[in-house]
């Protein structure tokens, strides 16, 4: 089971789409928080969680004080599952999901984030991953913050102009790259 782990909602836990997605494990979403908390990067923020599935990393950066995110999620059971863990943990009114592909989404938002989450499918083509980070620097002001969770099996990702990544870690079969945004 998923857990939010601190924050207003902390400990309360979350649904999970019967398949299809692979929730971020508390071990690493704890590293993930502790980093973002520690540069004081979510109270206020403006977050946006991409490829969403149940919504966790969003929904957690909520929970720490984050102004308000939106989930991006393009399989409808998985955003039917984000919706009711809104709805179930009170969050409503600063979470708006939205049932889309990524890559056609950032190319119509016209909102800025402080704070991006990329959680794609592990067997996500370099081809397809590339160009949402393209569309996605767009989005953003100077030194916001973009976290991509990727399987340790892969290579490094491709980054685009105007990401610089600041720091990587594997976490078993995960690994996590934070990335600034620079002008």
């Amino acid at each position: 089971m998923t857990r939010i782990i601190a924050g207003e909602v902390g400990g309360r836990q979350l649904a999970v789409p019967k398949s299809g997605t692979r929730p971020t494990s508390d071990r690493v979403r704890e590293a993930i928080f502790s980093r973002l908390d520690h540069a004081d990067a979510l109270r206020g923020a403006h977050v946006v969680d991409l490829f969403a599935g149940s919504g966790a990393l969003g929904i957690e950066a909520l929970s720490r004080g984050a102004a308000d995110a939106t989930f991006v999620e393009s399989a409808t059971p998985a955003v039917r599952v984000i919706e009711s863990n809104i709805k179930g943990l009170g969050l409503g009114t600063r979470a708006s999901v939205v049932r889309e592909r990524a890559l056609p989404y950032l190319k119509r938002a016209t909102a800025q984030w402080n704070i991006a989450f990329l959680d794609p499918p592990y067997d996500i083509a370099e081809g397809d991953l590339a160009p949402v980070l393209e569309a996605l620097v767009t989005r953003l002001p100077t030194l916001a913050t973009v976290v991509l969770e990727m399987s340790s099996r892969r290579g490094t990702p491709e980054w685009p102009h105007g990401l610089r990544v600041v720091q990587s870690k594997a976490y078993g079969d995960t690994t996590v790259y934070f990335a600034e945004c620079v002008r």
